[in-house]
């Protein structure tokens, strides 16, 4: 058994408003359905659990599931951290979603998560399992973000 990371961060400029922006990212329902392989998020206060459906890696498939605690400072940042009662969940999230207002207007959004998840693959796969880590988290984020813009109305449908 060994951990591997994936890492995403990146940034964007919306036309919307931050109210929006922010309502679209703290909606769990509205996030599952417009993230690929996440299949439902179940939300108990400040904990948000994610259910993913399967994701092939490398020889093994894994269909995880993963409890975030969410601190949510409104209209300004969303932080991810795992939640430390869950030890037995073999992935988790460590994180931050940032709006900030744009000085030519709109909301800058900005991301940086990692992704980690335990595996029953050993440590001398990580550069070939990390590689498709990020090629799912990629797609993930684009397909994410082609939705949120849809959903926004910032793109034709």
């Amino acid at each position: 058994m060994a951990t591997f990371r994936a890492r995403d961060r990146s940034s964007a400029v919306l036309r919307s408003p931050r109210s929006e922006v922010w309502a679209a990212l703290t909606d769990a329902d509205l996030i599952a359905r417009m993230t690929p392989y996440v299949t439902s998020i179940d939300v108990d206060g400040d904990r948000w659990t994610w259910r993913m459906g399967t994701i092939p890696v490398l020889h093994v498939s894994v269909a995880p599931t993963f409890t975030e605690v969410m601190e949510l400072e409104p209209e300004e940042r969303i932080l991810f951290s795992h939640d430390p009662g869950k030890p037995d969940e073999m992935t988790a999230v460590e994180g931050t979603y940032e709006l900030a207002d744009h000085p030519d207007g709109g909301t800058e959004v900005s991301i940086d998560l990692e992704i980690s998840t335990r595996l029953p693959l050993p440590g001398l796969a990580r550069p070939a399992v990390e590689r498709v880590m990020a090629g799912v988290v990629k797609h993930m984020g684009a397909v994410f973000s082609r939705n949120l813009l849809k959903h926004l109305g910032e793109q034709a449908a």
